[in-house]
């Protein structure tokens, strides 16, 4: 495998190399990709080949395919020489959760379904019938692409393009990728917003934040309809409160924002009370934290909120506190976050709350505050440790610096969502960051169907023991209210919609 990858790396510039994500063992799986390769909106034929599916190892051919054809004025080619690099049994579709159940399956026919070919041509044994799957499913969710089975001679490719002079037309896969990919974000917002933020069962961030971004769709009379049971006490907001019911709470405050009532107000400062003792002495942090990065967005927003609405310091004071009891826990001294101190992984989503908590937090935190400087600083070093990590497609991914773990919806929403917020308060360099925000954009765009269906939302996760613990949590295929909820927020903010 060392002496393919340096041919590899003589054979083609370092652009062209993709890691489409883990195999079994932790070993790479490599696709080769020219510029135009990954875009779905090319007027090229787009033709995706494939070898070593029995585990044989690299298949030279393939190789050799690609280095031919990969300045093709008609054709985009990507290949992928190894695609059972740890000569796991293959089942497609496949059965299991992904990616901690038949690994390679589910890596590839992910990734087949987002990349989209016209064409998937597999040179060499085909042992679990991927031709066929593809052929008669839809990958991934997204749509079915023509596939064949070739022997893996010298010749193969330009065999089949021989015999395909008006090539392989667009496949139904390519074609629903196409139509996402011209939707503008309010279109995605909208759609997102039919599915999901319609009510709120518990005042928990994961529908608040959805209802949000439908408050931010013009929808605020429903909101104010959703949240009615906690504005009157007829249910409790804090009710066997946790972390996640401070950050519900943020729906209140935009209520508060938006309307001026005065019963919002008084919600929002309940749960930020949470961080004060009953002589009215700060606690050395909100409680619920469970050591975890989470809370810097579970809490820290909540704080700055309420001292927002009530023009009152301690509130202000508490979210810097608070703020650095998480950072001292969970900072990595490459400006990263750990999840928890249980683990060094830098995983996701525990880098998009950091991320959206600091940005949300400064929308509320004065300028004349002295902890202002130290969020703000805090939040640029956060983003320039975070933008070197967007991957090719435009995601972040499960693990943020690990190449080859899945390439993760909410971390990457709730990533570009703080980096877009950034670019527009000024905090951040419009010239450095708008270009991964739009990368991000395009593929999340991608990522999200017509009825609110997305691919790869890790499920939700607390405290973990390792890193093997984090790239085998499950990533969601279909529709999840927390990717949804991300997704949507994302969206708006796209849209401009506040």
């Amino acid at each position: 495998m060392l002496a393919f990858l340096l041919a590899l790396t003589l054979a083609a510039p370092l652009h062209s190399q993709i890691v489409v994500g883990l195999a079994s063992g932790d070993r790479e799986i490599h696709a080769l990709a020219g510029s135009d390769a990954l875009d779905v909106t090319t007027g090229k034929h787009r033709v995706l080949i494939l070898g070593g599916l029995d585990g044989s190892g690299p298949d030279m051919a393939v190789q050799r395919a690609w280095e031919r054809f990969r300045g093709s004025k008609s054709y985009a080619i990507t290949a992928i020489p190894a695609a059972n690099p740890g000569r796991a049994k293959l089942v497609f579709p496949p059965v299991g959760e992904a990616y901690r159940d038949n690994t390679e399956s589910h890596v590839l026919w992910r990734w087949i379904g987002v990349h989209a070919p016209d064409f998937v041509l597999i040179a060499g044994p085909d042992p679990a019938n991927l031709a066929e799957a593809l052929r008669t499913s839809d990958v991934a969710g997204i749509g079915r692409i023509p596939a064949a089975v070739v022997p893996a001679t010298d010749s193969f490719l330009a065999d089949w393009i021989a015999r395909s002079p008006k090539g392989p037309g667009l496949s139904p896969a390519r074609q629903e990728m196409q139509r996402r990919a011209r939707r503008k974000p309010l279109e995605t917002a909208r759609r997102l917003g039919d599915r999901y933020g319609h009510d709120l069962p518990e005042a928990v961030y994961i529908p608040a934040v959805a209802v949000i971004g439908r408050i931010r769709l013009g929808h605020l009379a429903d909101a104010e309809r959703i949240a009615a049971p906690y504005a009157t006490g007829a249910k409790n907001s804090l009710e066997k409160p946790t972390g996640s019911h401070h950050s519900g709470h943020l729906l209140f405050a935009e209520l508060a924002a938006r309307t001026g009532h005065d019963h919002y107000v008084q919600l929002v400062r309940r749960a930020a009370d949470m961080a004060f003792a009953g002589s009215g002495q700060p606690l050395e942090a909100m409680p619920f934290h469970n050591e975890m990065s989470d809370s810097v967005f579970m809490a820290t927003p909540i704080l700055a909120a309420a001292g927002h609405l009530t023009k009152q310091d301690k509130y202000f004071d508490m979210a810097v506190r608070h703020f650095r009891f998480m950072r001292a826990l969970d900072l990595r001294p490459d400006g990263l976050y750990r999840h928890s101190p249980l683990d060094d992984s830098a995983w996701g989503r525990g880098n998009g709350f950091p991320a959206l908590g600091l940005a949300w937090t400064l929308r509320y935190l004065p300028p004349s505050h002295p902890g202002r400087a130290e969020i703000l600083d805090a939040f640029r070093k956060h983003m320039a440790a975070l933008l070197p990590h967007q991957d090719e497609t435009g995601m972040w991914r499960q693990l943020i610096d690990v190449p080859g773990a899945y390439r993760e919806l909410t971390a990457t929403c709730m990533i570009a969502t703080s980096m877009l917020q950034g670019i527009r308060a000024g905090w951040l360099d419009r010239k450095r960051y708008q270009p991964a925000v739009d990368r991000a954009w395009a593929a999340v765009n991608l990522r999200v169907s017509s009825d609110g269906s997305l691919i790869d939302v890790c499920t939700g996760t607390g405290k973990q023991k390792s890193r093997r613990d984090y790239l085998d949590r499950p990533a969601i295929l279909g529709p999840d209210p927390r990717g949804g909820a991300m997704a949507l927020l994302f969206a708006t903010e796209m849209a401009g919609l506040r």
